[in-house]
């Protein structure tokens, strides 16, 4: 078959890879003229982490990442909210921290590697058809295509979902400031920290490996500091100074980072979407289906966006590989990842208000609650099963098996 991808951040690349390899045809549409990673750290999760096995990229990540063993939040009281390690659900278990320039940089060789064909600068604004195939017309009105099927994986922002499918699209009012500093102490491995001052401020620390295969490089930490984004000019105008108050009054943790930053314009601002469709797919211009946050784009309060992006990529690939109708097997494909997925958006819509809003009122009882919920054992294990991605429902059973377990980590 001959398949069009549009996007070239995780989901739309893994596909690729998977499809390619499969033995189809297979072009990538990007939008930036160069290819680049953006962003600073992720977490990889046990679930992304068995699609990375299957792409033959997870021993080279994982000797990049940074092995993550436990999430810990405490309030600038010093009063426990977070505290769950991944071997209360199963020894073998942990997650992987990440620069996304690693994973990007093994993703793109990969393509390459299976000879996806990847067409740079081309701003894809709408779908087309010819005799039920689709068509991509790009900013300058060219035409890309026809394809077989069309995947659609440009990003929370993408213009490409036919309105008729959205149930909700809105962008959230908070996002955070990212800043990937040196950790040559290693004072920061292991763990994924945050420090909460009510719901208004938040700063974390993930592990994030390095970023290129270096043996001699530091390993580095993402520092990421939650903000209202109509308060983003505001940081920028009072000044690095200001700001690093700031962050000292919640915390001395990140000291260390803080020697690091020069000046605001180092920190990248990220945004988030909350994108629910009613299917993950649409036939009106022939078989077009939506991957990772193009179909359902979430806040970073569970941070799965890069797992259910692979998983996503993993299922598709699967589908369309067991059965010759197309049509067959893309509905097969919004199926089997319906329920993971509307758990994780109810789930991380629920929680944002808690961490992420000007809603001081709920901090107390947030604070109270939210310790003990990760000692109790049924709640500990709801937690731990949603952390590594696989519940698929609120009830205690409505979860997939956990994936089986990632090899020892090598850095």
């Amino acid at each position: 078959m001959n398949v069009g991808v549009v996007g070239c951040g995780t989901a739309g690349p893994a596909a690729a890879i998977f499809l390619a390899r499969a033995g189809h045809h297979v072009t990538v549409l990007e939008r930036a003229p160069t290819l680049r990673p953006v962003g600073a750290g992720l977490l990889i999760q046990p679930t992304g982490m068995l699609v990375l096995s299957e792409l033959g990229l997870l021993d080279q990540l994982l000797a990049l990442g940074s092995r993550v063993d436990r999430l810990h939040g405490v309030t600038t009281g010093n009063r426990t909210l977070l505290d769950l390690s991944y071997s209360d659900l199963r020894d073998d278990l942990f997650g992987l921290g990440l620069h996304r320039g690693a994973l990007f940089g093994s993703l793109l060789q990969a393509m390459r590697a299976s000879g996806v064909e990847v067409r740079c600068g081309v701003e894809a604004v709408s779908i087309e058809s010819s005799n039920a195939h689709p068509l991509v017309r790009d900013a300058t009105q060219a035409l890309h295509g026809p394809f077989d099927f069309l995947i659609v994986a440009d990003g929370a922002r993408s213009s490409l979902r036919p309105a008729s499918l959205h149930s909700r699209v809105r962008a959230y009012p908070y996002g955070a400031l990212w800043f990937v500093a040196e950790d040559p102490t290693h004072r920061y491995d292991g763990v994924l920290a945050q420090v909460y001052h009510g719901t208004g401020s938040m700063i974390g620390f993930l592990p994030t490996g390095r970023a290129a295969d270096d043996p001699v490089s530091p390993p580095l930490v993402s520092l990421f500091w939650s903000i209202r984004l109509d308060h983003a000019r505001q940081l920028h105008d009072r000044g690095i100074d200001a700001w690093k108050t700031q962050v000292r009054a919640i915390t001395d943790r990140a000291d260390p980072i803080l020697d690091q930053i020069s000046d605001t314009r180092k920190l990248i601002l990220a945004a988030y979407h909350d994108v629910v469709m009613r299917r993950s797919f649409d036939f009106s211009h022939g078989p077009v289906v939506y991957l990772g946050d193009a179909g359902h784009a979430m806040s970073p309060q569970l941070g799965q966006g890069a797992n259910l992006a692979l998983v996503d990529a993993l299922t598709l690939s699967e589908c369309v590989e067991a059965t010759a109708d197309l049509c067959a097997a893309i509905q097969q494909f919004d199926r089997l990842r319906r329920a993971n997925i509307r758990y994780y958006q109810f789930a991380s819509r629920w929680l944002t208000p808690i961490f992420q809003s000007g809603h001081e009122f709920m901090a107390p009882l947030r604070d109270m609650a939210m310790g003990p919920m990760c000692r109790l054992g049924w709640t500990q294990r709801q937690m731990l099963e949603a952390l590594v991605g696989v519940k698929t429902g609120m009830m205690p059973w409505a979860a997939q098996a956990l994936p089986r377990s990632p090899s020892p980590c090598g850095g």
